[in-house]
């Protein structure tokens, strides 16, 4: 699992898989959120600007990413 640390928070869901390059656009990852694609601490989530905090875990591909509070 990758820890990936923000120095502000909340971050939004669409924001987090554009800048851990995940996505490669702001408008894919509108598409997978959307899809049902993307996973927010084991559910489906779908709101493309649903906060995120620390000690959430979002999943995509195969990829799990735990979020911390710099």
């Amino acid at each position: 699992m990758r820890e990936v640390t923000i120095s502000k928070e909340p971050i939004e869901l669409n924001k987090l898989l554009k800048f851990e390059a995940l996505v490669s656009s702001g408008g894919e990852a509108n598409q997978v959120i959307a899809e049902g694609l993307v996973l927010v601490n084991g559910a489906v989530e779908t709101r493309k600007r649903k906060k995120i905090v620390t000690g959430d875990i979002v999943e995509f591909e195969k990829v799990k990413i735990r979020i911390q509070l710099k």
